[in-house]
């Protein structure tokens, strides 16, 4: 099979927050190629806002896993680095979000790529931005760069 570009979002606010992301950067490692990693952003929550600030990134790579292959792998990490599930839009000690797999347009009753939220979310689109501001949503025909300029909402209050 062929390498497919990927982004991913990652997030944690409970537990040791900067160890739990690097230690899923480790594992992602295993099935992803060459991965470029985002600034990390302190961001506050969205959705369910009483809860701990999150610490944000995004990353990009290559891998040879489908999409359904690597959403099985991501949430086994989640798993592995100590996710608990509380309530949707709960605290969590890690969150792995598929972004992109490449162009793809996937909706599947557990994946929807790409990802529905993302073009609203600060958290997101700014370590997008560090790593590939032209990258162009399949959806809405639009760059990272020219997504996040188009934000209203701002969550995030800081940088690691």
């Amino acid at each position: 099979m062929e390498l497919e570009k990927v982004f991913l979002a990652l997030g944690s606010n409970i537990g040791d927050r900067e160890k739990n992301i690097n230690e899923a950067l480790r594992l992602l490692k295993e099935k992803i190629k060459d991965l470029k990693v985002g600034n990390i952003y302190i961001s506050k929550a969205v959705g369910y806002e009483n809860q701990p600030d999150f610490y944000n990134t995004v990353v990009s790579g290559y891998t040879d896993l489908s999409p359904e292959e690597l959403f099985y792998f991501v949430k086994g990490i989640e798993k592995q680095v100590g996710r608990v599930y509380r309530f949707h839009w709960g605290p969590r000690e890690i969150d792995i979000d598929i972004l992109f797999y490449g162009n793809q347009i996937i909706k599947r009753d557990f994946l929807e790529i790409p990802h529905p939220r993302l073009h609203e979310r600060d958290f997101v689109l700014k370590p997008m931005l560090d790593i590939d501001a032209d990258f162009v949503h399949p959806v809405l025909k639009k760059t990272v760069k020219e997504l996040f300029e188009e934000l209203r909402t701002k969550s995030i209050i800081g940088v690691l």
